[in-house]
């Protein structure tokens, strides 16, 4: 059951990701097989990578009530493109525009699928 929710966070997420590659200017995509390697990857460095980085820049997150952490969402994106050939972004402010609005479309579709859990479980 537990695999069944990853693998359909990760479908979720490239979905989302191949959207918003075609919708934002500075973000460039292959197809969507690229983007479930982007969704994965994601995954990967937001285990991983992520918890490490918000712990070494704490203060800096705490100074700016935490909006330090779409800093590091962006550059948590920047480094995916890095990795994942075939999947673009032109710049750091688009990283950061594109890391916000997935974050968004990615819990808005997750509350959506879990309202709709609930309800079918009445």
């Amino acid at each position: 059951m537990r695999m069944n929710k990853w693998l359909l966070k990760i479908l979720v997420c490239s979905v989302n990701v191949f959207i918003l590659a075609y919708l934002l200017p500075g973000v460039y995509i292959v197809d969507f097989f690229t983007a479930i390697l982007v969704a994965i990857v994601l995954a990967i460095l937001d285990a991983f990578i992520k918890p490490l980085l918000i712990l070494l820049t704490l203060p800096a997150t705490i100074l700016t009530l935490g909006l330090f952490l779409f800093v590091i969402n962006a550059c948590i994106i920047l480094l995916d493109a890095h990795f994942v050939h075939g999947f673009r972004v032109m710049s750091f402010w688009y990283a950061l525009l594109f890391g916000a609005t997935l974050s968004f479309f990615n819990s808005f579709v997750q509350r959506q699928a879990s309202g709709k859990e609930k309800n079918t479980e009445s």
